[in-house]
């Protein structure tokens, strides 16, 4: 599964709207909307914020992993 398909899969899953998610990263909804399709890449360090407000790791919110993770504390 690719990274766009995932945030929005988890986003979903949490039943949050774009807005909210684009709140939390100090975007617009259009950015944060062409992030969900794939058309923008979205930035490392919102992909970091995006793994710690829904608590899981950053493997399994870029894709590279299916295995549903916490995030790790340090």
């Amino acid at each position: 599964m690719k990274y766009n398909e995932r945030i929005r899969e988890i986003r979903e899953e949490h039943s949050l709207t774009q807005q909210k998610i684009a709140n939390l990263l100090n975007i617009g909804q259009r950015t944060y909307a062409d992030y969900e399709s794939g058309k923008t890449r979205i930035p490392v360090d919102s992909l970091l914020i995006l793994a710690r407000f829904y608590n899981v790791s950053l493997d399994y919110i870029t894709g590279a992993s299916n295995v549903k993770t916490k995030y790790p504390q340090k």
